[in-house]
């Protein structure tokens, strides 16, 4: 039968665990296995155990984990946004995954939504043995983002990103900006269905906290992860909402232009959408097939 299992790796040199889900589906092993995260400040909780729930159902084991700093897992101070770590903590799952019995070494897939769409372009492009990726509503140009952002957004949030990196440097504790935010507010995201779409996916009587430490805003400007989408040498199936506010459809749809074989669903939706009601039954179908096409 399908089970779910707690577990945990250890990520990075200070010994730091995330923690993690690994789904099992029925029947023997080995099994393809997909390696799963969230977006920008967000937990496994948030909706991506329904994916996983539909991926074990096909026959896949999925390894949904917490970045260090976020969720369930290690990591001081809490909700740290660093994109090293956080990339760190991608190829620190694949090797776990890699060592598991009930697991296929050789058919790692890497599945990325928002923030960790970018993310699993880079760690693809840095493994060449991934066996294929799924890149949902992907972040893959931090420039766009950043100008699809309101200015008045932008200039809140970069004075306090300086000041969190000042306060960093005499050791003082974070200064935090949310993650989602209302229009014009000082939050790395501020399009008017943000933060109901972003808050709406966090599960009833589910503790989270919506904020990120403020100096992560200077190091995503310049991350452009969708520049490693034409060093890919395995599948991809990029899933881009038309009407997304936060990871815009046009660079997500040039790079995807750039990728080898890349594969392109187009959506109705709007950012977060995709993970809920016909969006999400419109884009795990999509992704169901694409698996079923690449995967032996």
């Amino acid at each position: 039968m399908r089970q779910r299992l707690d577990v945990e790796f250890v990520s990075g040199q200070e010994g730091e665990h995330c923690r993690a889900w690994l789904y099992e589906p029925e029947g023997k092993g080995p099994f393809p296995v997909i390696v799963m995260a969230h977006g920008l400040g967000g937990t496994r909780e948030m909706r991506l155990d329904a994916f996983a729930e539909r991926f074990s159902g096909a026959g896949h084991a999925c390894l949904v984990f917490d970045y260090r700093h976020f969720g369930a897992s290690d990591g001081h101070p809490r909700q740290l946004l660093d994109i090293g770590r956080q990339l760190q903590d991608w190829s620190s799952a694949i090797a776990f995954v890699r060592q598991q019995e009930n697991c296929r070494a050789d058919q790692v897939v890497l599945w990325g939504t928002s923030f960790s769409g970018g993310h699993v372009l880079v760690a693809a492009a840095e493994d060449r043995q991934v066996a294929a990726v799924i890149a949902q509503c992907p972040f893959t140009d931090g420039i766009a983002s950043a100008l699809a952002m309101d200015w008045r957004s932008s200039v809140k949030v970069t004075a306090k990103a300086v000041c969190d990196v000042l306060r960093s440097a005499v050791g003082m504790s974070p200064l935090f900006v949310p993650a989602a935010g209302p229009p014009r507010s000082a939050a790395l995201m501020t399009a008017p269905d943000a933060q109901p779409g972003y808050l709406a996916l966090v599960p009833t009587e589910t503790l989270f906290d919506n904020r990120v430490a403020a100096r992560c805003a200077l190091d995503i400007i310049p991350y452009r992860p969708g520049r490693r989408a034409a060093q890919l040498t395995c599948p991809v199936l990029f899933c881009i909402c038309e009407a997304d506010s936060v990871a815009p459809a046009g660079p997500a749809l040039r790079y995807a232009g750039e990728a080898p074989g890349a594969e392109v669903r187009l959506y109705a939706h709007r950012h977060f959408d995709i993970y809920v009601g016909a969006g999400f039954e419109e884009a795990v179908a999509d992704q169901l097939a694409f698996l079923r096409r690449c995967i032996a």
